[in-house]
């Protein structure tokens, strides 16, 4: 921190006195100007994509110790994210979809024993950005509902209503919101407004959840398991947000000093049940509130709109991490994140390049290894041989 200098002209006592005698009066002595204070700082806009962080040619494939079954793993993802792959329009500007069309093809077919050789075939690794890499994780939790509302059972899980709009009639521009009684676009009420009966009444309910908590925690998590009274199991999937600001409750626990040491899911959950009115009052400051479908397929399913898998699943930031391509973490602080994975969905809070959201599962050991994960080290994302090129080539041509 810069110091601020308060002192006065220094002046030696001798040459003082001398001063005073020689002008028969008293001397004004006068503060040394301060330099003028610099304003703060802006800080830097945050790039809008991979192309714009900055992309460069990461270490030689055969140097990175890809482990045997995290590449078979992987090479697996792959081939589910493929369809998409090659159809989808990439927001970071790292590949087109054409490009992915040889590596899927000779995923399809590939069948020999070690995915690594696959990989080193087909792929190059670049850093985006610094590099530098921030997992987090997830899983599929599983909490106690109904399917008609009862005693025990009286938290709505919500299906998207018809109102929310995901863009303005009146001028086209995209961003959720719905028409108020006098025909204005307005924001879409967030989770208070929801909780306090804004959508009731309107047959919206698909399920019914036993505890508020144990629901807002599901929708963190984007999918999950309800489990019925007579033991079956209902799968429930993202099918929609309202479009208001997230707020991570776990940083505002942590910023008012509300909880000590590391700040888990298990840590703020808690907290939350030893509060039950603040915590209320502090899950409300999320105005984020995510609606639901049923699913009916093997697995929860991420932003491809194919199923995830964990050890190998993660979130990512599609505007610099293409959705269905590899990310290889490394180095990671803690060894549960280091491993090849594949960038299958995304999340509200993983922004920005290298960020990404492990996924772990379902049970008991998936919740616990996801609430405690956060890892920083490196990250690698895996591009079609010749994309680097392309990237460079598009640059140079750019500059002319």
């Amino acid at each position: 921190m810069a110091r601020r200098d308060s002192s006065l002209l220094s002046i030696r006592s001798g040459l003082l006195f001398g001063i005073l005698i020689a002008l028969g009066s008293c001397a004004q002595i006068v503060p040394r100007p301060r330099p003028p204070v610099a304003p703060p700082a802006t800080p830097a806009p945050e790039p809008e994509n991979a192309l714009a962080a900055g992309v460069r040619a990461g270490p030689r494939m055969s140097r990175l110790g890809v482990d045997r079954d995290a590449a078979a793993r992987a090479l697996a993802a792959f081939r589910i994210s493929c369809p998409s792959l090659v159809r989808r329009e990439d927001a970071s500007g790292l590949a087109a979809p054409a490009d992915w069309q040889q590596a899927c093809d000779a995923a399809a077919t590939y069948d020999g024993d070690d995915a690594r050789r696959f990989f080193a075939r087909h792929f190059e690794a670049v850093i985006v950005g610094d590099g530098a890499a921030f997992a987090t994780g997830y899983y599929e939790p599983e909490i106690r509902g109904a399917l008609t509302r009862q005693p025990g059972y009286e938290v709505p899980v919500y299906a998207v209503p018809p109102d929310l709009l995901e863009t303005n009639p009146q001028t086209g521009a995209r961003g959720r919101g719905r028409l108020d009684p006098q025909g204005d676009f307005v924001l879409y009420h967030e989770r208070a407004e929801i909780e306090d009966g804004a959508l009731a009444g309107r047959g919206l309910e698909i399920a019914w959840a036993a505890d508020p908590i144990d629901l807002f925690f599901l929708q963190i998590q984007g999918s999950g398991r309800l489990r019925l009274p007579d033991g079956a199991v209902m799968r429930i999937g993202y099918a929609g947000q309202n479009g208001r600001e997230y707020v991570a409750i776990g940083r505002l626990l942590r910023d008012r000093g509300l909880v000590r040491g590391p700040v888990t899911m298990q840590g703020i959950v808690a907290w939350l049940r030893a509060h039950p009115g603040k915590g209320r009052a502090l899950m409300r400051e999320n105005k984020s509130y995510i609606f639901f479908r049923e699913l009916t397929g093997p697995g929860p399913l991420g932003a491809l709109g194919r199923s995830v898998t964990a050890y190998v699943s993660v979130a990512a930031d599609p505007r610099f991490i293409p959705l269905g391509a590899p990310v290889l973490l490394r180095g990671m602080d803690n060894p549960r994140a280091d491993g090849l994975w594949v960038a299958q969905d995304t999340g509200g809070a993983i922004r920005g390049a290298n960020r990404v959201d492990t996924f772990w599962g379902a049970g008991t050991e998936a919740a616990t290894i996801a609430g405690g994960m956060s890892a920083r080290g490196q990250g690698l994302v895996l591009l079609p041989k010749g994309a680097l090129r392309r990237i460079r080539s598009r640059d140079a041509q750019a500059r002319r």
